[in-house]
């Protein structure tokens, strides 16, 4: 008889252990990329700005071309496995005197996609 409860008792542990272990899926970390935009910086900016200014409000740009030296481009996202969380965009045009003129931020959530 005690022979028989250790046998059923293992059989019940060994079958709960196997159906919680196909539950459990691996730890996935938020992968977070780019210039984080907070948006405090963002309302702190104002027209006539400096690029030295923005800089440090924002740090250095993400895209600084060459071939457009007025526009700055910052780009902010956080990745859980393969689920994009969500992006930020901004972007900055900067004038002819390199004084900041107008900029437009793009926020993309996951609620947004569904």
């Amino acid at each position: 008889m005690k022979q028989l409860t250790k046998a059923f008792l293992f059989i019940i542990l060994s079958l709960s252990g196997v159906s919680s272990c196909s539950s459990l899926a691996p730890f996935k970390v938020a992968v977070l990329q780019g210039n984080i935009i907070e948006d405090e910086d963002v309302e702190q900016l104002v027209k006539g700005l400096t690029k030295d200014q923005v800089q440090y409000l924002l740090g250095t740009p993400l895209l600084n071309s060459p071939i457009h030296q007025n526009r700055w481009d910052y780009f902010y996202s956080v990745k859980v496995g393969e689920t994009i969380v969500g992006e930020k965009k901004l972007s900055l045009i900067f004038d002819i005197d390199q004084r900041l003129d107008t900029w437009v931020l793009e926020e993309t959530t996951l609620s947004d996609n569904n």
